[in-house]
This record gives structure tokens, C-alpha cells and sequence, in this order.
């Protein structure tokens, strides 16, 4: 049985990361990078799939878990019928030559007898691998893959898993450590756990510490720039959606995406949050990394991109895998990365410009790149796409994606007014005004007192609570006062935000079913505070906050009705919410304001 998205806890290095569950199982790890084929599946399929349990051997009466304080370090302790009880914990190590994954047991009271099982099982779960044991050690060899396994104690194997049996009494500890290696190279040595799990400890603790928040929501805003900076690759400054694949929207329904991937709708928020925070080499990392990726003709940006800015992310099933809680398929890959989204036009511009604002003095190259995207988007907004949300249906004329196209031209002219760049200036606030009129005249109901889905079209979508945020209209026009009665009146779900009107084949081309997605509630909460409704803004604020999980992570989407996390788990885009939510409630440096212009980049006091 799959246990809730809400009991896992994420561990990573910066190049990879897995997913802890309260039992002590890890479910989840793809090796070596975030994007590469998981040698443990167990989260979308089931043990023989892959896991590495690591737990008392008697029946526990209480688990508690927690972060060291700021910092990726998983500690979870485990009180025992008879008053036993032990602490695991489990780390991953930033900076190691090869990905590493360590875990500590130490006894606290009585003697706790505990076991290990490691079923190794490389490619999503299909390959079982050979296995070579030495003493102290098991090696695990599957064409390019290689896992060493170290441990304070004997190892055995056992049904084709390898195996510990052991027990610690108080102040006793028992180290383990597994590290990736490629097959072909030589295995790398063993390390001393508890030391390296004091420079692991050192290395988040550093990094948190930059932070610039200090308003009353400090832990839950550096737990989120934490995972960000664990979804982080620190080779390329590539920021991960999500480290999973294929955790449903809905329980057993067929909404299952690989997230494993960068989206450029991603690309402002994030570059806003990490600036606002204090984490200017991650966030000028991250504009590099998206200069990169976008890097060629600009009529062939693609929505999302791989890790290392790979354009071909092929999506495939994986029908040996159950898929979590039955819900199938599995997939491999995203095939969106083939759709158009006029959107990222705008995203790229809007990076580009708010990292001016930030002080990064724009280049030839740079503005080069900048004025080919308008270029492009002069030829192309007209045209219908997929929208925001990657709809698997017919295309259309989507509110959200024009009105990134008036971001694409806005943002131009602002660069040239108020940087000095060359560019014709006077064609594109023409096209910007075109754009507005044919938004406000096309995707607005005036009977209903709401922007739509679409031109045209009766459906709502949350999306449109941007328009404010990006500058499009100011947050008090009647008409983005009437779409937040309407989004609060048609989409609001036991108080919280789903995407838009209920999903169905005939709006998206899939089944219907989905939870309330996370970063709508944050747009919400935005808006609320732009149209000076602080007290709404900060209720519902602290509702969305308040369904993390109990070490303070957030997935994509929340089922209000079974009160449970759904999607992939943890969620960038519903982290980097939080963060700028948080922001504009506490903090005189607001993001709602700097994307739309009206604020300058900030450090909060």
C-alpha cells in the first residue's frame, strides 16, 4: 500500500535528492542526477520495485521526525513498546565527489534490535543488479550503474536484497553509506558518517543563514528556500519543478507528470524569491542557466527544458510500475515540452528585465537575445496555444498566454526607457496596446464581471489572477476586482484555489479530477493584499501553510475533501509561493509590486 505523499521528507545533495518516508523506508532516488533513471521506484510501484528500509525491528508506539534546525538533515526518532528508543538519521552530501547517501542510527534508551533491507533495482525499478559481497561491503553492478554499500555491521543477503540485523543500546551508533558510482570507474572510497554529516550540517546551516526574511513566518520561509535550493542543480543553476514523477493530482487518476524537469513559467517567481532573500549568485545562476537554455531561435523556445538545457525530453510509459496508490500510468519524461505556450515569450523578457532592475548591467549579447524573443512574439501572439497549464486538448486563445505576450512587449519598452537600450520602441508600445485592447475586449465577461479561460469562453481559471501581479491592469480595476470575486465564488473549494473550472476532456482533454493547486491559493493571497484586504490575505495564507506536512513541504496540489497532499512532492512552484506570499504580507520589499514594475528590488530591512 502507497503511504500518503505528506509522510515522505526530501534529502538531496544539489545534484539528486530522495524522498524518506516516516517509516524509515527511502522510496525515491534517481542516480546520479535529479533526471536519471531511479534505482529506488517503491514511491510508484512497490518495494520489489526498489527501497532501502531502515527501522526498529519491535512495534513503535511513537515516530517523530524533524530537520535539524535550517538545514537538509532528516532526524527521526522512534519510541518503542517497553520504552525503548532510537534515532535515525538520514543526510545526503553537498560537495562529495560522488552522490552519497548516509544513515546513522543511534540509541537513546533500552536495547533497540534493528534491521536493513536494501533492494536495489536499477532503470524505474525493472533491472535487478549483481551483486558483489566483500566484508563490510556489498557492491551492485547494472550495466552503467554502480552502488557501493558500506556499514558498521555484518551484511547478508535475503531474497535478492541485502540485508542487516542488528541492535544499539544508548550512546551506541551504526553507520551506513551508499555511493553511486559508474561501473566503469573505480569504487569510491567509504567515509566517516558522523563526520560528513557534520560538514552536510555545516553546509545548509551556512547557506541558510544569508537569508534577508526575518518576518513572522521566518522557519517556514527558509524550510522553503531550503528545498529550493535542495531542487537546485548546483552545476548548471537549474531549478527542478519537482523531484518525483508521476504523484497523481488526483488518487488513483491518470494526471501524472514527470516533473523532473525547469518550466520557464517558473522563471520570474523564482528569480524575484531568491533575489529578495539574499541568494543573488543562485538566482544570477538561474538567469544564466535560462540565457542557455533558450540560447538559438527564439521561435523554438520550448516550455521547459532538461537540467542541463536538453531540448528532447521524450515521454514514455513504464507499465512494469503500478504507479502510486494504482494510479497509472507511469510516465517517463514530458511530452509538453513540444507544445506552444506563448507565455515563456514573456517570462524570458521578464527575467531578463527584473535582473537589470537587480543591478546586473544588461549586455549586447543579453539585449541581443531579449529583442530576437519580442521579435518573435511580434510574429506569434496571435496564435492559439496550450496555455499555462499544458492542455492536452485543442488550443486556444488563452487570457493568461496573451497577456504574457503584453508582458514580452512591456517589458522591452521598459527596458529601453529606463535603461537606455536601443530597440524600436515605438512598434512595440503599439503592439502593447494592441495586445491590452484585444485582452480587454476578447477575455473579459462583462456580465459576469470576470476575465475567462479564454476568448470567449464561460470557463474560469485562476491564471488570471496574474493580470495584477504582472502589471496588466491595476489590482483595484473593477474588472481584476470582479475575476477575484469570481475565482473566490467559482473556484474556491473549501478555501482553497483550484486551477480553473472543473478539468474534463473538454477543456483539457483528460478525465476530470485534481486537487486545489497550491500557487493559485499564493495569486489569491496576492491579490488580496495589492486590494489592501490583509486580514483575507494572511487567513488564507496560513491555511495553505498550514497543510505542509510535518517537516514543513509542499506538493503541488491539495485535496481539500480527503485533506491530503497530491501531485509531485516537494513542489518548486508552491515553495517559491509561499516565499513571495510571505513577502508581500511581512516585508516592505514586495514581489507582487517588483513584477509589476512599481517597486524597485529590495533587500527586507
Amino acid at each position: 500500500m502507497s503511504r500518503p505523499i505528506e509522510d515522505y521528507a526530501l534529502i538531496g545533495d544539489t545534484r539528486t535528492a530522495a524522498l524518506v518516508c516516516r517509516d524509515g523506508s527511502i522510496d525515491w532516488l534517481c542516480l546520479p542526477n535529479f533526471d536519471s533513471a531511479a534505482c529506488f521506484a517503491a514511491l510508484v510501484g512497490d518495494a520489489e520495485n526498489g527501497a532501502w528500509t531502515l527501522a526498529p525491528q519491535a512495534r513503535t508506539t511513537a515516530i517523530r521526525r524533524a530537520y535539524r534546525e535550517d538545514s537538509l538533515i532528516l532526524e527521526t526518532t522512534y519510541e518503542l513498546e517497553g520504552g525503548g528508543r532510537v534515532r535515525v538519521v538520514d543526510a545526503m552530501l553537498p560537495g562529495s565527489d560522488v552522490p552519497r547517501v548516509v544513515r546513522l542510527v543511534a540509541g537513546e534508551a533500552g536495547r533497540v534490535a534493528m534491521r536493513s533491507q536494501m533492494r536495489i533495482r536499477f532503470d524505474y525499478g525493472r533491472i535487478v543488479p549483481w551483486i558483489h559481497r566483500a566484508a563490510g561491503t556489498v557492491v551492485a553492478v547494472a550495466g552503467p550503474d554502480a552502488l557501493a554499500l558500506y556499514a558498521d555491521v555484518p551484511l547478508r543477503g535475503e531474497d535478492l536484497s541485502t540485508v542487516a540485523e542488528f541492535s544499539v543500546g544508548p550512546g551506541e551508533q551504526v553507520g551506513f553509506e551508499m555511493a553511486y558510482f559508474p561501473s566503469y570507474a573505480t569504487q569510491p572510497g567509504r567515509s566517516d558518517v558522523a563526520a560528513a554529516l557534520r560538514r552536510a550540517d555545516a553546509f545548509w546551516r551556512e547557506w541558510a543563514r544569508t537569508c534577508r526574511y526575518d518576518g513572522p513566518w521566518r522557519d517556514g520561509v527558509v524550510r522553503s528556500l531550503l528545498t529550493l535550493k535542495a531542487l537546485t542543480d548546483a552545476r548548471t543553476g537549474a531549478v527542478l519543478a519537482a523531484p518525483t514523477t508521476s504523484l497523481p493530482e488526483e488518487i488513483g487518476g491518470v494526471r501524472n507528470w514527470d516533473y523532473r524537469y525547469c518550466w520557464l513559467r517558473d522563471a520570474t517567481f523564482v528569480l524575484v524569491a531568491l533575489l529578495n532573500a539574499g541568494y543573488e549568485e543562485e538566482a544570477f545562476a538561474w538567469r544564466a542557466w535560462l540565457l542557455r537554455a533558450v540560447a538559438g531561435n527564439p521561435e523554438q523556445i520550448q516550455i521547459l527544458y532538461g537540467l542541463r538545457g536538453e531540448r528532447h525530453v521524450l515521454e514514455f510509459e513504464a507499465p512494469w510500475l503500478r504507479g502510486y496508490a494504482d494510479s497509472r500510468p507511469v510516465r517517463i519524461g514530458n511530452a509538453a515540452s513540444g507544445q506552444l505556450q506563448l507565455d515563456v515569450y514573456g517570462e524570458v523578457a521578464d527575467v531578463m528585465y527584473q535582473a537589470h532592475r537587480a543591478g546586473i548591467a544588461p549586455d549586447a549579447d543579453e539585449w541581443s537575445l531579449t529583442t530576437a524573443v519580442v521579435e518573435a512574439v511580434e510574429k506569434c501572439w496571435g496564435e492559439h496555444d496550450c496555455g499555462l497549464w499544458e492542455v492536452r486538448g485543442p488550443q486556444r486563445p488563452f487570457v493568461h498566454s496573451k497577456v504574457l505576450a503584453w508582458v514580452a512587449f512591456d517589458r522591452a519598452v521598459m527596458a529601453v526607457e529606463r535603461f537606455g537600450l536601443s530597440g524600436p520602441v515605438d512598434r512595440w508600445r503599439a503592439l502593447r496596446a494592441q495586445v491590452h485592447d484585444e485582452v480587454c475586449a476578447l477575455g473579459y465577461d462583462p456580465k459576469r464581471e470576470t476575465f475567462t479561460q479564454s476568448y470567449g469562453s464561460v470557463e474560469l481559471d485562476a491564471a488570471t489572477l496574474l493580470l495584477p501581479l504582472v502589471g496588466f491592469l491595476p489590482p483595484d480595476d473593477p474588472r481584476v476586482v470582479g475575476t477575484v470575486r469570481a475565482v473566490e465564488r467559482e473556484l474556491m473549494v473549501d478555501g482553497f484555489v483550484r486551477r480553473y473550472t472543473q478539468p474534463s476532456a473538454q477543456t483539457d482533454g483528460l478525465p476530470p479530477g485534481e486537487g486545489a493547486f497550491y500557487a493559485c491559493g499564493f495569486w489569491l493571497a496576492d491579490n488580496y493584499v495589492l486590494q489592501k484586504r490583509r486580514a483575507d490575505a494572511r487567513a488564507l495564507f496560513e491555511r495553505l501553510i498550514g497543510t505542509a506536512n510535518d517537516v514543513g513541504l509542499l506538493s503541488e496540489e491539495y485535496d481539500p475533501h480527503a485533506k491530503r497532499l497530491v501531485g509531485n512532492f516537494p513542489q518548486a512552484f508552491s515553495h517559491v509561493g509561499m516565499v513571495n506570499t510571505a513577502y508581500n504580507l511581512a516585508s516592505e520589499s514586495k514581489p507582487a509590486d517588483q513584477r509589476r514594475g512599481e517597486a524597485e528590488v529590495k533587500p527586507a530591512p
